[in-house]
């Protein structure tokens, strides 16, 4: 078994630059409590044919047999994991789950982070955010069954390693997972509103993710004086370029975002959402968490 590289309290950090705001100072809500599935007279369910555990020492089995029997159905019935999926109940959602519960004890976690991590992408508690895709910048296919929503800063050093994993995501997915983009500038980062304003001002060209592809690679050179610069390399009108940049329309779209995250609760970026609940590991780890999505 694999040990355990972060802690799950730095994951629901989100791994990024934080927004430090008087808003932020204030207590976190805590983690609600799990309700464990009623007691059944049957034994311990120990194995799943549809749940590879071989890569599991006995430790670490013994782990997931308890997790999968105490953890409720994602779909809400009052049965565990485990039953869910031997029963061949309706809910599509408990073979991902359960493969989900021995990815976690594969990566290290012990069982009181696993009950919180299970609840964030399956409690009935934790809020599903509606986000919304409207004028916003979108890879992939519009009809892709998985959307992942990212809030970011162009000056952000996360943000731009977790740039090209999102796009190699979308890309491997055979139409099956879309992304759409929301600006998140941090006060912090001097540059990086300028910045959501030339991706903005390329958007209204159709050439958004060509510049936020310059402008990732590009990170140490956002000075407002190179925005021109780059504008030109991805081929656009530079007088439409300049005027849009100005424009109030920009200053709107930015301030629309960023009210969007703080009603969803951001507090970082890159923050990341898939089809609405909260991803609380880092964007290497997001592969397998769609593909498990998919297998819904």
């Amino acid at each position: 078994m694999r040990s355990m590289a972060l802690c799950v309290l730095l994951a629901f950090a989100s791994l990024g630059c934080e927004r430090s705001t008087e808003a932020d100072s204030g207590p976190k809500q805590g983690s609600a409590a799990l309700k464990p599935a009623p007691k059944a007279s049957k034994e311990p369910i120990r194995s799943l044919p549809q749940v590879n555990t071989n890569g599991l020492d006995d430790f670490g089995e013994g782990i997931w047999i308890d997790m999968v029997n105490e953890l409720l159905s994602p779909c809400g019935d009052p049965v565990s994991v485990a039953r869910c999926v031997a029963e061949g109940r309706k809910c599509k959602k408990c073979v991902p789950a359960a493969r989900y519960v021995a990815r976690l004890v594969d990566d290290g976690y012990a069982r009181d982070e696993i009950r919180d991590i299970y609840r964030i992408r399956y409690g009935e508690d934790t809020k599903v955010e509606k986000l919304s895709s409207h004028d916003s910048p979108l890879r992939g296919s519009p009809m892709a069954p998985v959307t992942i929503y990212e809030f970011s800063d162009f000056q952000c050093p996360h943000c731009k390693i977790a740039a090209p994993e999102l796009k190699k995501i979308v890309e491997e997915s055979n139409g099956k997972v879309k992304l759409i983009f929301k600006q998140y500038p941090l006060p912090m980062h001097p540059k990086a509103r300028e910045a959501s304003k030339a991706t903005i001002a390329a958007h209204k060209q159709g050439k958004f993710w060509e510049m936020h592809d310059l402008l990732f690679e590009n990170q140490e050179r956002l000075q407002t004086a190179n925005l021109d610069d780059f504008a030109e390399k991805v081929g656009l009108d530079m007088k439409r370029f300049r005027a849009d940049m100005k424009s109030k329309d920009a200053d709107k779209k930015i301030e629309a975002d960023l009210a969007e995250g703080r009603a969803a609760g951001v507090d970082s970026t890159p923050s990341i959402y898939v089809n609405g609940r909260r991803f609380v590991f880092s964007p290497d780890q997001l592969g397998p968490y769609v593909r498990e999505e998919l297998d819904e």
